[in-house]
């Protein structure tokens, strides 16, 4: 088989695929986006190179030298840093990722519609993303409850009273989480994500019980923007009192299934897969 091309961001999710992939018999040409990629992925592919999350010229030539032809782009880039104060010194575009910029994201600069850019600019040179759960597709979320603990009927009623106001924001382009209790919506994610959000939430919560509801974006292509929930989301939920947890099935993955419930089973939370 051609070598997989992934281009992995923060968390687990790239070490899923790359596990997953080399399983299928995969080898991995693997780009680290700098200053969100764990280093460490590096020992599980079979050629590394880290490049700015604004070098689209590198990532391409990189690519094409491995002779990858089809691609997979998962985990988070930390956004909060392109907005510190010396984060035009590391993110200073290529001519390829200006063009791109001024031209067709000049009047659209939203998630999907750079992600949509990319995934285009990739497949003009021959490389196709694909469907980023390709290889993992035994950590996605399944309907119903996933744990042995259950929802109150308090928690029901959260469920269904913050679902469709959790779809509008995501619709929004706002954010894809909301914390809500007694159907009053506490927080809600913005550019912070959601573990800076459940702390922010356990914050205005103290009396805690409060329910999160997470779903995945209005415009979400599984190529390139699939909602996960990790042990560290778990255990952020632990310390800021949260009690259920209400994902969106079939459209959100575990980063590892089996440690994302166990935590869940020791702290009593419900996860709920709609």
């Amino acid at each position: 088989m051609q070598s997989l091309g992934l281009i992995a961001g923060e968390g687990v999710f790239p070490f899923l695929v790359a596990r997953g992939a080399r399983a299928a018999g995969r080898k991995i040409a693997c780009i680290g986006l700098a200053g969100s990629v764990d280093p460490a992925i590096a020992s599980e592919v079979d050629s590394y190179r880290a490049v700015s999350v604004v070098r689209l010229n590198a990532w391409i030539r990189t690519l094409r030298r491995q002779n990858v032809s089809e691609a997979i782009m998962v985990g988070r880039v930390v956004k909060t840093r392109m907005y510190s104060r010396w984060a035009w010194l590391h993110n200073i575009p290529d001519v390829r990722t200006a063009r791109l910029w001024f031209t067709r994201l000049r009047h659209d600069k939203r998630p999907f519609a750079i992600l949509n850019a990319l995934a285009d600019t990739l497949e003009q040179e021959g490389i196709r993303l694909i469907d980023s759960t390709t290889y993992t597709a035994d950590q996605l979320v399944t309907r119903g409850v996933l744990t042995r603990a259950h929802p109150t009927e308090a928690q029901r009623l959260d469920a269904q009273h913050g679902w469709e106001l959790c779809r509008q924001i995501s619709v929004l382009d706002i954010g894809q989480s909301i914390a809500i209790k007694d159907k009053d919506v506490i927080a809600v994610e913005a550019l912070e994500g959601t573990n800076a959000m459940i702390e922010r939430a356990g914050a205005l919560c103290k009396a805690g019980g409060w329910t999160l509801i997470k779903v995945a974006n209005s415009h979400q292509d599984m190529r390139m923007d699939v909602p996960t929930i990790g042990v560290k989301t778990i255990e952020k939920l632990i310390a800021a009192g949260a009690k259920c947890v209400v994902l969106e099935a079939a459209k959100t993955t575990f980063l590892e299934r089996e440690k994302v419930l166990a935590a869940a089973e020791r702290a009593g939370i419900a996860i709920v897969g709609m």
